[in-house]
């Protein structure tokens, strides 16, 4: 049985926060990756909901919460989950997110560690130095075209197979792509927000102040998994598995192995 998604705004600091919820028990935030939306999350809020309460924000500027006019940390967006679960009730709960979730998800830990027990980190991404990432944030930008208007334009399969595949689920499908260009959309030109707080996060840092049981989860293919052991280190107590065949949005294309693994570590 499939199981319903809950929808509904929260008020936060940064203005409404638009959020989808799904089952019961103990609270799993869940943060997306970067330029999309807890619509990309659906099918993993429903693999969590068979055991835990899931519940998915829209960073401010995504999907459907409010746009913000001035450049956000990824501090910002742990804020902004920490205020939702506020306005929810939600006392203590776990953190899971996936790219610039995992970011999210390791300021939630560090920063917040009287509200959050324990952190899941999914194809974390880290950038070893400042040129990288003005780099690789280039070099994104090159295959994620915009209109005359500045606002994204709409890709598909196979454009990006061809362009950008490092940054695909090994079989994307259309309704996949579907959310995704929709996701930008509603995105518009702040769609860079979320990259350049990545850019400015101390990962490393972020890691060394955990002090929660910690799992990264890395797709065999993910193309920042060559730093995992030097994330690892920095986090003695963190647990790390590869999911076989893996690439990128895990959350979605892998959702149960992704939910399986969190189950097993979180309990």
């Amino acid at each position: 049985m499939t199981l319903p998604i809950e929808r509904g705004l929260a008020k936060t600091f940064a203005g409404q926060i638009h959020y989808r919820s799904c089952g019961q028990g103990p609270t799993v935030m869940v943060s997306h990756i970067n330029q999309q939306s807890s619509a990309l999350m659906i099918e993993l809020l429903q693999a969590l909901g068979a055991h835990f309460r899931a519940v998915a924000i829209d960073y401010p500027s995504h999907g459907h919460s409010d746009h913000i006019d001035w450049q956000p940390r990824i501090e910002d967006y742990a804020r902004a989950v920490i205020e939702t679960m506020d306005a929810l009730g939600i006392e203590r709960a776990f953190a899971l997110g996936e790219a610039v979730g995992a970011a999210v998800s390791i300021a939630l830990g560090g920063g917040w560690p009287q509200r959050i027990d324990k952190v899941v980190l999914v194809n974390t991404p880290f950038f070893t130095d400042a040129d990288t990432a003005t780099r690789d944030i280039a070099d994104i930008a090159k295959v994620r075209p915009s209109d005359a208007t500045g606002f994204p334009a709409p890709r598909s399969i196979d454009y990006l197979l061809q362009n950008d595949p490092e940054h695909a689920p090994m079989q994307p499908t259309q309704s996949w792509m579907d959310r995704i260009n929709v996701a930008q959309f509603e995105i518009g030109r702040d769609r860079w927000q979320a990259m350049q707080a990545l850019s400015a996060f101390d990962t490393l840092g972020g890691m060394a102040a955990l002090r929660c049981p910690t799992l990264m989860l890395y797709g065999e293919h993910f193309i920042y998994g060559r730093h995992r052991a030097l994330l690892q280190a920095k986090c003695p107590q963190a647990k790390a598995e590869i999911i076989a065949g893996g690439r990128f949005c895990m959350s979605w294309e892998r959702a149960q192995d992704v939910a399986k693994q969190a189950k097993a570590f979180l309990g």
